[in-house]
């Protein structure tokens, strides 16, 4: 697929000059913050239009992942950022291994920090990235550019497909990806208040689609008990702190308690949980979970020897 800058460049939404914000320049500062933050609004609601395919996104990323496989972003610019953004938080928000999202930036790792602009027009570059990720048909790729035509993902997307792997894009011009992916998730926000600067309500649109995919699959695949994250990786003192909370709601215990059974446990908050609910060692809250598939609500509800017989302790037991 051959990707050439013409006139029809300037037909895509996000290239198109937004009427509302023709006289930037001649604004009061106040004026022009809020005509600038006035566009923001039609975020939410283009999101909330694709709501259906972010869910099916989610259902495919989920079976993936649930099956051994990965998820894998590619992007440039400002949208690989993002996907960088995104991967690189949910191994301490959810307590996954760092290899099972990750995400690739047109340009490599220094394009993190400084602007490749030329990088995302390789086609080439992202077939190669795409084979350095060594995809498999177990895998989910999910595609990320505003314009919905980027070289850079097209090349990382149909060497995925090539490879077997579920594609899905996300996009914010209609038609973006066409034949590509899966499952093309396209958030229309309108044109730019600065024109073209997909930074702006193209990648904040992003960002949202992007916490939805990842927030919702954990969720599916037990990672969430309510609205808590009872996997979390307790890596510094913020999330020791919340692993601390966590585990005493749950558990209903004192937080002296609590951070007891975080110890007992080897920080695993799940775990400790499982110990100060049901009053288990931590070799048997593990087994549990072993059990319930890693659902924290399956185990918490699982018969124990001890339900039978709550006088009965054990040596092992969570720490009083």
């Amino acid at each position: 697929m051959a990707f050439r800058f013409t006139k029809e460049f300037n037909k895509m939404i996000t290239e198109e000059r937004n009427a509302q914000t023709m006289d930037l320049d001649l604004l009061d500062t106040n004026e022009l913050v809020s005509r600038v933050q006035n566009e923001d609004f039609a975020v939410a609601e283009a999101v909330k239009q694709a709501i259906p395919d972010i869910a099916k996104a989610v259902d495919i990323i989920t079976e993936k992942l649930a099956a051994g496989g990965r998820l894998i972003y590619f992007g440039a610019g400002t949208s690989g950022r993002l996907g960088v953004l995104d991967a690189t938080e949910c191994s301490p928000t959810f307590g996954i291994d760092t290899e099972l999202v990750t995400a690739h930036l047109a340009g490599g790792k220094e394009a993190m920090f400084r602007s490749f602009e030329n990088a995302e027009d390789s086609q080439e570059m992202g077939t190669d990235d795409a084979v350095a990720a060594k995809i498999t048909a177990a895998d989910v790729v999910v595609g990320i550019t505003a314009s919905g035509r980027t070289p850079y993902v097209v090349g990382a997307l149909t060497k995925a497909r090539e490879a077997g792997a579920a594609t899905i894009g996300i996009v914010n011009n209609f038609g973006g990806l066409d034949g590509l992916c899966d499952v093309t998730i396209t958030a229309v926000v309108g044109a730019e208040a600065l024109t073209g600067s997909t930074r702006m309500k193209a990648g904040t649109a992003q960002k949202m689609i992007l916490n939805l995919l990842t927030t919702c699959t954990m969720v599916r695949l037990g990672k969430v008990f309510e609205n808590l994250m009872v996997d979390l990786k307790p890596t510094n003192e913020k999330l020791r702190e919340r692993a601390v909370s966590i585990i005493s709601i749950l558990g209903e215990v004192p937080r002296h308690i609590a951070e007891g059974a975080l110890v007992a446990s080897q920080n695993r908050a799940k775990t400790a949980i499982l110990m100060t609910k049901k009053k288990l060692g931590r070799a048997h809250a593990e087994d549990l979970l072993t059990k319930a598939g890693g659902s924290l609500r399956k185990a918490l509800l699982a018969p124990t020897q001890l339900d039978q017989n709550p006088e009965k302790q054990t040596a092992e037991s969570a720490p009083q």
